[in-house]
Protein backbone atom coordinates (compact mmCIF):
# COMPACT_ATOMS: atom_id res chain seq x y z
CA UNK A 1 0.00 0.00 0.00
CA UNK A 2 1.78 3.70 -1.09
CA UNK A 3 1.06 5.40 2.07
CA UNK A 4 2.16 8.59 0.42
CA UNK A 5 -1.43 9.06 -0.60
CA UNK A 6 -3.65 11.45 1.19
CA UNK A 7 -5.98 8.74 1.97
CA UNK A 8 -4.12 5.10 2.35
CA UNK A 9 -7.05 3.38 4.23
CA UNK A 10 -8.38 2.94 0.78
CA UNK A 11 -11.98 1.45 1.26
CA UNK A 12 -11.49 1.58 5.48
CA UNK A 13 -10.72 5.10 5.34
CA UNK A 14 -12.35 9.00 5.12
CA UNK A 15 -12.89 10.09 1.79
CA UNK A 16 -11.28 13.23 1.01
CA UNK A 17 -13.60 16.29 0.75
CA UNK A 18 -13.42 18.18 -2.43
CA UNK A 19 -13.37 21.74 -1.99
CA UNK A 20 -16.08 22.70 -5.37
CA UNK A 21 -18.72 20.40 -3.19
CA UNK A 22 -18.62 23.34 -0.35
CA UNK A 23 -19.82 27.12 -0.50
CA UNK A 24 -17.64 29.46 0.08
CA UNK A 25 -17.71 31.02 3.71
CA UNK A 26 -20.45 33.72 4.17
CA UNK A 27 -19.37 37.13 4.22
CA UNK A 28 -20.02 37.57 7.48
CA UNK A 29 -17.63 35.14 8.25
CA UNK A 30 -14.75 36.96 6.79
CA UNK A 31 -14.23 40.11 8.93
CA UNK A 32 -11.93 43.28 7.91
CA UNK A 33 -9.05 42.87 10.22
CA UNK A 34 -8.64 39.26 8.03
CA UNK A 35 -9.39 41.52 4.34
CA UNK A 36 -6.92 43.81 5.67
CA UNK A 37 -4.31 40.60 6.27
CA UNK A 38 -3.61 41.57 9.92
CA UNK A 39 -2.97 37.95 10.48
CA UNK A 40 -0.04 37.45 8.20
CA UNK A 41 1.57 40.08 8.83
CA UNK A 42 1.90 40.12 12.65
CA UNK A 43 0.14 37.07 14.17
CA UNK A 44 -2.59 38.21 15.52
CA UNK A 45 -5.34 40.21 15.90
CA UNK A 46 -6.39 41.95 19.38
CA UNK A 47 -9.75 44.14 19.62
CA UNK A 48 -11.36 46.04 22.71
CA UNK A 49 -14.87 44.38 23.28
CA UNK A 50 -18.03 44.72 25.71
CA UNK A 51 -19.68 48.22 26.34
CA UNK A 52 -16.97 49.12 29.05
CA UNK A 53 -13.28 49.27 28.48
CA UNK A 54 -10.74 46.79 29.54
CA UNK A 55 -11.94 43.83 27.90
CA UNK A 56 -9.29 42.73 24.88
CA UNK A 57 -10.14 39.59 22.37
CA UNK A 58 -7.03 38.25 20.89
CA UNK A 59 -7.43 35.77 17.74
CA UNK A 60 -4.84 33.96 15.19
CA UNK A 61 -8.40 33.56 13.17
CA UNK A 62 -8.40 30.12 14.42
CA UNK A 63 -8.83 30.22 17.80
CA UNK A 64 -9.42 33.07 20.43
CA UNK A 65 -8.42 33.93 24.06
CA UNK A 66 -9.17 37.16 26.33
CA UNK A 67 -8.09 39.78 28.42
CA UNK A 68 -8.83 42.24 30.86
CA UNK A 69 -6.90 45.51 31.90
CA UNK A 70 -7.22 45.98 36.14
CA UNK A 71 -5.43 48.91 36.74
CA UNK A 72 -3.52 46.74 38.94
CA UNK A 73 -2.60 44.34 36.14
CA UNK A 74 -4.08 41.80 33.66
CA UNK A 75 -6.42 38.88 33.80
CA UNK A 76 -5.63 36.33 31.03
CA UNK A 77 -8.61 33.54 29.98
CA UNK A 78 -6.83 30.94 28.44
CA UNK A 79 -3.95 30.57 26.36
CA UNK A 80 -4.14 28.30 23.39
CA UNK A 81 -1.14 26.86 22.06
CA UNK A 82 -2.21 27.78 18.22
CA UNK A 83 -2.00 31.40 19.13
CA UNK A 84 1.16 31.45 22.10
CA UNK A 85 3.26 33.97 22.61
CA UNK A 86 1.10 35.96 20.45
CA UNK A 87 -0.98 36.39 23.60
CA UNK A 88 1.56 38.32 24.97
CA UNK A 89 2.40 40.44 22.13
CA UNK A 90 -1.16 41.28 21.97
CA UNK A 91 -1.51 42.25 25.86
CA UNK A 92 1.58 44.18 25.37
CA UNK A 93 0.01 46.17 22.97
CA UNK A 94 -2.55 48.02 24.63
CA UNK A 95 -0.80 48.04 27.96
CA UNK A 96 1.92 47.47 30.05
CA UNK A 97 0.45 45.95 33.51
CA UNK A 98 1.96 42.57 33.98
CA UNK A 99 0.00 39.52 34.08
CA UNK A 100 -1.34 38.33 37.67
CA UNK A 101 -3.71 36.18 37.20
CA UNK A 102 -5.04 33.93 34.32
CA UNK A 103 -7.82 31.67 34.13
CA UNK A 104 -8.56 28.06 32.62
CA UNK A 105 -12.07 27.55 30.78
CA UNK A 106 -10.86 24.07 30.67
CA UNK A 107 -8.39 21.52 31.09
CA UNK A 108 -7.87 20.79 27.14
CA UNK A 109 -4.50 21.58 26.43
CA UNK A 110 -5.54 23.15 22.93
CA UNK A 111 -7.39 25.99 25.28
CA UNK A 112 -4.61 26.52 28.33
CA UNK A 113 -1.61 24.65 26.68
CA UNK A 114 0.49 27.82 26.91
CA UNK A 115 -0.13 28.94 30.01
CA UNK A 116 3.58 28.42 31.37
CA UNK A 117 4.34 31.36 29.26
CA UNK A 118 2.21 33.58 32.06
CA UNK A 119 5.12 32.88 34.35
CA UNK A 120 5.53 31.35 38.14
CA UNK A 121 4.18 33.61 39.97
CA UNK A 122 0.91 33.84 38.22
CA UNK A 123 -2.52 33.32 39.84
CA UNK A 124 -4.63 30.84 37.71
CA UNK A 125 -8.03 30.05 38.78
CA UNK A 126 -10.07 26.91 37.25
CA UNK A 127 -13.25 24.87 38.67
CA UNK A 128 -11.98 21.67 41.32
CA UNK A 129 -12.45 19.63 38.16
CA UNK A 130 -9.99 20.91 36.23
CA UNK A 131 -7.29 21.04 39.02
CA UNK A 132 -7.98 17.52 39.43
CA UNK A 133 -7.68 16.24 35.73
CA UNK A 134 -4.44 18.22 35.24
CA UNK A 135 -3.09 16.67 38.61
CA UNK A 136 -4.21 13.44 37.11
CA UNK A 137 -2.40 13.93 34.14
CA UNK A 138 0.47 16.13 34.52
CA UNK A 139 1.83 18.60 31.87
CA UNK A 140 4.56 21.30 32.72
CA UNK A 141 3.22 23.65 29.81
CA UNK A 142 -0.59 23.67 31.73
CA UNK A 143 0.30 24.29 35.69
CA UNK A 144 -1.86 23.28 38.15
CA UNK A 145 -4.54 26.30 39.33
CA UNK A 146 -3.81 27.91 42.52
CA UNK A 147 -7.61 28.45 43.05
CA UNK A 148 -10.40 26.79 42.24
CA UNK A 149 -14.32 26.82 43.08
CA UNK A 150 -17.51 24.45 42.68
CA UNK A 151 -20.00 26.29 41.45
CA UNK A 152 -19.64 30.57 42.03
CA UNK A 153 -16.99 32.46 42.33
CA UNK A 154 -15.85 36.22 41.77
CA UNK A 155 -12.43 37.49 40.96
CA UNK A 156 -11.86 40.99 42.07
CA UNK A 157 -9.11 43.16 41.13
CA UNK A 158 -8.63 46.46 41.34
CA UNK A 159 -12.26 46.81 41.38
CA UNK A 160 -12.75 45.06 38.09
CA UNK A 161 -15.00 41.62 38.70
CA UNK A 162 -14.97 38.72 36.52
CA UNK A 163 -18.10 36.03 37.66
CA UNK A 164 -17.28 32.33 37.01
CA UNK A 165 -20.08 29.96 37.02
CA UNK A 166 -20.31 26.52 36.81
CA UNK A 167 -23.41 25.32 35.52
CA UNK A 168 -22.40 21.38 35.03
CA UNK A 169 -20.83 19.17 32.71
CA UNK A 170 -21.13 20.40 28.77
CA UNK A 171 -18.10 20.14 26.75
CA UNK A 172 -15.86 19.04 28.98
CA UNK A 173 -16.34 17.91 33.04
CA UNK A 174 -15.28 21.43 34.58
CA UNK A 175 -15.67 23.80 31.72
CA UNK A 176 -17.02 27.33 33.01
CA UNK A 177 -18.76 30.21 31.97
CA UNK A 178 -16.55 33.90 32.77
CA UNK A 179 -18.77 36.52 32.69
CA UNK A 180 -17.68 40.86 32.88
CA UNK A 181 -21.14 42.32 34.20
CA UNK A 182 -19.62 45.82 33.77
CA UNK A 183 -18.69 45.20 30.27
CA UNK A 184 -21.58 42.75 29.30
CA UNK A 185 -18.55 40.43 27.88
CA UNK A 186 -18.78 36.76 28.17
CA UNK A 187 -16.19 33.71 27.36
CA UNK A 188 -17.76 30.79 26.86
CA UNK A 189 -15.70 28.52 25.50
CA UNK A 190 -16.48 25.40 22.78
CA UNK A 191 -20.28 26.07 22.56
CA UNK A 192 -20.81 28.45 19.70
CA UNK A 193 -18.32 28.96 17.41
CA UNK A 194 -19.77 33.05 16.43
CA UNK A 195 -21.10 33.06 12.52
CA UNK A 196 -19.65 29.11 12.17
CA UNK A 197 -21.09 25.69 12.60
CA UNK A 198 -18.51 24.43 15.44
CA UNK A 199 -16.38 21.64 14.93
CA UNK A 200 -16.53 17.94 14.44
CA UNK A 201 -18.81 16.35 16.35
CA UNK A 202 -20.01 19.22 18.52
CA UNK A 203 -16.95 20.21 18.80
CA UNK A 204 -15.20 16.95 20.80
CA UNK A 205 -18.38 17.50 23.48
CA UNK A 206 -18.21 14.78 26.34
CA UNK A 207 -21.59 15.58 27.39
CA UNK A 208 -23.89 16.24 24.13
CA UNK A 209 -27.14 17.30 26.36
CA UNK A 210 -25.12 19.14 28.46
CA UNK A 211 -23.89 20.90 25.55
CA UNK A 212 -27.32 21.43 24.00
CA UNK A 213 -28.21 22.87 27.23
CA UNK A 214 -25.24 24.97 27.32
CA UNK A 215 -26.88 27.42 24.71
CA UNK A 216 -29.66 28.27 26.52
CA UNK A 217 -27.52 29.13 30.01
CA UNK A 218 -25.22 31.52 27.94
CA UNK A 219 -28.71 33.20 26.62
CA UNK A 220 -29.34 33.59 30.32
CA UNK A 221 -26.87 36.34 30.51
CA UNK A 222 -27.00 39.63 30.06
CA UNK A 223 -24.07 40.21 27.29
CA UNK A 224 -22.99 41.92 24.11
CA UNK A 225 -20.10 39.69 23.04
CA UNK A 226 -19.63 36.42 23.30
CA UNK A 227 -15.95 34.63 23.19
CA UNK A 228 -16.77 31.06 21.91
CA UNK A 229 -12.62 30.12 21.50
CA UNK A 230 -12.71 29.39 17.68
CA UNK A 231 -12.60 30.87 14.39
CA UNK A 232 -12.67 34.03 13.14
CA UNK A 233 -14.64 36.53 14.96
CA UNK A 234 -16.29 37.54 18.30
CA UNK A 235 -19.99 36.68 18.12
CA UNK A 236 -23.56 38.81 19.85
CA UNK A 237 -26.12 37.68 21.03
CA UNK A 238 -27.97 36.80 17.58
CA UNK A 239 -24.84 34.65 16.79
CA UNK A 240 -25.81 32.30 19.70
CA UNK A 241 -29.83 32.51 19.17
CA UNK A 242 -28.64 31.30 15.53
CA UNK A 243 -26.40 28.53 16.38
CA UNK A 244 -29.20 26.98 19.27
CA UNK A 245 -31.77 26.94 16.21
CA UNK A 246 -29.07 25.26 14.31
CA UNK A 247 -28.72 22.47 17.05
CA UNK A 248 -32.48 22.21 17.60
CA UNK A 249 -32.88 21.77 13.60
CA UNK A 250 -30.47 18.67 14.12
CA UNK A 251 -32.19 17.63 17.40
CA UNK A 252 -35.41 17.68 16.15
CA UNK A 253 -34.77 15.76 12.57
CA UNK A 254 -33.12 13.22 14.45
CA UNK A 255 -36.06 12.32 16.61
CA UNK A 256 -37.57 11.95 13.47
CA UNK A 257 -35.42 9.39 11.42
CA UNK A 258 -34.91 7.88 14.91
CA UNK A 259 -38.91 7.05 15.18
CA UNK A 260 -39.14 5.83 11.48
CA UNK A 261 -37.38 2.27 12.20
CA UNK A 262 -35.24 2.08 8.98
CA UNK A 263 -33.01 -0.42 10.43
CA UNK A 264 -34.64 -4.04 8.91
CA UNK A 265 -33.78 -3.53 5.25
CA UNK A 266 -30.26 -2.64 5.38
CA UNK A 267 -29.88 -5.21 8.24
CA UNK A 268 -31.30 -7.99 5.55
CA UNK A 269 -29.34 -6.34 3.03
CA UNK A 270 -26.25 -6.81 5.00
CA UNK A 271 -26.99 -10.34 6.26
CA UNK A 272 -26.62 -11.70 9.79
CA UNK A 273 -22.94 -12.49 9.12
CA UNK A 274 -22.17 -8.76 8.81
CA UNK A 275 -22.98 -7.13 12.26
CA UNK A 276 -20.88 -3.99 11.99
CA UNK A 277 -21.32 -3.26 7.59
CA UNK A 278 -25.02 -3.24 8.32
CA UNK A 279 -24.84 -0.93 11.83
CA UNK A 280 -22.49 1.17 10.24
CA UNK A 281 -24.83 1.61 7.16
CA UNK A 282 -27.34 1.84 9.39
CA UNK A 283 -26.39 4.41 11.68
CA UNK A 284 -24.34 6.67 8.43
CA UNK A 285 -27.89 6.48 6.49
CA UNK A 286 -29.78 7.86 9.70
CA UNK A 287 -27.13 10.56 10.20
CA UNK A 288 -27.37 11.43 6.18
CA UNK A 289 -31.30 11.84 6.44
CA UNK A 290 -30.89 14.29 9.42
CA UNK A 291 -28.17 15.87 7.35
CA UNK A 292 -30.22 16.38 4.25
CA UNK A 293 -33.31 17.49 6.07
CA UNK A 294 -31.02 20.25 8.31
CA UNK A 295 -29.44 21.66 5.10
CA UNK A 296 -31.88 21.70 2.81
CA UNK A 297 -34.98 23.23 4.93
CA UNK A 298 -35.45 27.19 5.23
CA UNK A 299 -34.28 28.78 8.28
CA UNK A 300 -36.26 31.95 10.41
CA UNK A 301 -33.95 33.92 7.95
CA UNK A 302 -35.72 32.17 4.94
CA UNK A 303 -31.66 31.17 4.06
CA UNK A 304 -30.26 27.78 4.00
CA UNK A 305 -27.71 27.37 6.85
CA UNK A 306 -24.90 27.33 4.62
CA UNK A 307 -25.86 30.75 3.75
CA UNK A 308 -25.76 31.23 7.84
CA UNK A 309 -23.16 29.67 9.29
CA UNK A 310 -19.87 29.00 7.84
CA UNK A 311 -18.77 25.11 7.56
CA UNK A 312 -22.08 24.05 7.73
CA UNK A 313 -21.99 21.99 4.58
CA UNK A 314 -18.47 19.69 5.71
CA UNK A 315 -19.74 19.89 9.60
CA UNK A 316 -23.34 19.05 9.96
CA UNK A 317 -22.87 15.45 8.96
CA UNK A 318 -20.45 14.91 11.96
CA UNK A 319 -23.09 17.26 14.41
CA UNK A 320 -26.07 14.60 13.22
CA UNK A 321 -24.64 11.53 13.84
CA UNK A 322 -23.16 12.98 17.58
CA UNK A 323 -26.51 14.43 18.42
CA UNK A 324 -28.35 11.43 17.32
CA UNK A 325 -26.26 9.20 19.36
CA UNK A 326 -26.79 11.33 22.26
CA UNK A 327 -30.35 11.12 21.54
CA UNK A 328 -30.09 7.20 21.60
CA UNK A 329 -28.18 6.71 24.66
CA UNK A 330 -29.28 9.30 27.18
CA UNK A 331 -32.75 10.60 26.17
CA UNK A 332 -34.39 7.07 26.62
CA UNK A 333 -35.91 4.99 23.82
CA UNK A 334 -40.10 4.98 22.89
CA UNK A 335 -40.29 1.47 23.33
CA UNK A 336 -38.59 -2.27 23.73
CA UNK A 337 -38.59 -5.20 21.92
CA UNK A 338 -42.05 -7.64 23.13
CA UNK A 339 -42.35 -10.94 23.32
CA UNK A 340 -45.07 -12.95 21.07
CA UNK A 341 -45.45 -13.87 17.31
CA UNK A 342 -44.75 -10.14 15.65
CA UNK A 343 -41.74 -10.01 13.39
CA UNK A 344 -38.90 -8.30 15.87
CA UNK A 345 -38.78 -4.51 15.41
CA UNK A 346 -35.99 -2.41 14.90
CA UNK A 347 -35.37 -0.91 18.23
CA UNK A 348 -32.40 2.04 17.75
Amino acid sequence: MDETKFNPAGPFGFPKADVADHPAEPAHARPEYLERGEIEKKGYHVEEIGSGSGFYWVTNSFYDAAFVRTGQGVIAIDAPPNLGEFMLSAIEEVTDEPVTHAIYSHWHSDHIGAAAMYGPDVKIISHQITHDLLKRWPDPLRPLPTETFTDEATLDVGGVKLELSYKGENHCPGNIFIYAPEQKALAAIDIVSPGWSVFFHCDASENITGWIDAHDQILDYDFDVIVGGHQTRYGTREDVLAHREYVHDIVDHSWDVLREELGNELMAEAGPLNRWTWAENQFNHMANLVTHRTLTKDTSTGQKWNERLGGASNMTKYHAWTIMESLRLHRGHDDYQRRGPEQPKFIW
